[in-house]
């Protein structure tokens, strides 16, 4: 067993913007409907990358997942798609797929190209807005997206974190990054729409602050001892059946809304710019889940469908197999689990919200 020193965990550094995209070459792009309160996240490249992916949760929505399988053919994909929407909202990817194919990328398949473009899609539909069932609208926000994409994009209440809802509080877009010692980066992207909770109940610290670097989520810190450790209030759901019972806009899609009903979903991207295998890459998004797990509570549940791309541009050569995965997959945890919190705090309010912002409850900042 190879151990990783403290002095290598301490020589970690936040990249340039604290996003995704300090690894190099790669692109976001967001794009949302403010009636429907939805949208959709691009993730791409110039060049193909390869992928892989992890899920963990018990009711996931997905497209091209199947191919990312380590024994699958396909090595490398065109981009990675983040929307809400549920079902949908799948079809975000096919307007990136379409404009990717029109600009020439993709398989090459005799005279044809063909874009993969894996998605996953989380529950956003109670929310507040006006339920868009319409394919249609999801492909344009993914065309959108795509056309938006740049190292520099915003956070909380945008793309697929637009509509996103937590158990008491507001989700949203989130991401972060780190430097390792030997000069790699990491990065995480993620959609937060758990059906758990990112702070301890009764204050506002997040369960993320062991890994909070500044004041990047607020600086509250770890909360107090004396906090008890109780089952998170979701207030979600006590939302959602209230916006049923006074005939919301939204109301006609559950007469009756249960309790725990799946209606979530936390979807990540995690990314290095390591030459990584597939089954590296499969190890890598595996490992990350416990970043989610840090982030979140409860995390993982049949309700949600959580689940982790992750992938790699191949920029760097990975020196030591065994130690340099290990070290990769920790700080793709840290920064996974700071990037949902980020999400949570950066989430702006809008009219008719069905939850207040973080912000509301406890300011921008200590």
């Amino acid at each position: 067993m190879v151990a990783v020193s403290e002095s290598e965990l301490e020589r970690f550094s936040v990249g340039e913007k604290n996003l995704i995209t300090d690894v190099k070459g790669l692109v976001v792009g967001n794009a949302h409907d403010q009636k429907a309160k939805t949208g959709t996240t691009v993730l791409t490249s110039t060049q193909p990358f390869t992928a892989a992916v992890d899920v963990m949760g018990g009711a996931p929505g997905t497209r091209e997942t199947d191919c990312l399988g380590t024994e699958k053919l396909v090595e490398r994909v065109d981009a990675l798609v983040l929307s809400g929407g549920s079902a949908f909202g799948l079809e975000a990817a096919s307007g990136v797929a379409n404009q990717l194919g029109e600009q020439g990328r993709g398989f090459p398949v005799g005279n044809v190209n063909i874009p993969i473009v894996p998605a996953a899609i989380l529950f956003d539909f109670l929310n507040g807005g006006e339920v868009n069932a319409n394919g249609d609208l999801y492909r344009t926000l993914g065309m959108s997206a795509l056309n938006a994409a740049s190292r520099d994009f915003d956070l909380g209440s945008v793309g697929a974190g637009y509509g996103a809802t937590s158990a008491d509080y507001k989700g949203g877009l989130g991401s972060a990054s780190l430097v390792l010692p030997d000069g790699s980066t990491v990065g995480a992207l993620v959609a937060a729409n758990p059906h758990g909770s990112a702070v301890v109940p009764g204050s506002g610290h997040f369960w993320a602050a062991p890994f909070e670097v500044g004041n990047e989520f607020g600086g509250l810190g770890v909360a107090a001892p004396s906090t008890p450790l109780a089952i998170p209030q979701n207030r979600k759901v006590k939302a959602f059946e209230e916006l049923a019972r006074r005939g919301g806009s939204s109301s006609h899609v559950s007469d009756a809304i249960e309790p725990n009903a799946p209606m979530n979903t936390t979807i990540a991207i995690v990314a290095t710019d390591v030459k990584l295998s597939k089954p590296q890459l499969k190890r890598l998004a595996v490992a990350a889940q416990d970043g989610l797990a840090r982030a979140l509570v409860p995390a993982h549940t049949v309700y949600d469908g959580d689940l982790i791309f992750s992938l790699s541009t191949g920029e760097r050569e990975l020196r030591d197999p065994v130690a340099d995965s290990m070290l990769l997959g920790h700080a793709v945890s840290i920064c996974l689990t700071r990037a949902i919190a980020r999400a949570i705090y950066e989430a702006t309010a809008d009219k008719n919200d069905t939850l207040p912002t973080w912000r509301s409850e406890f300011g921008s900042a200590s």
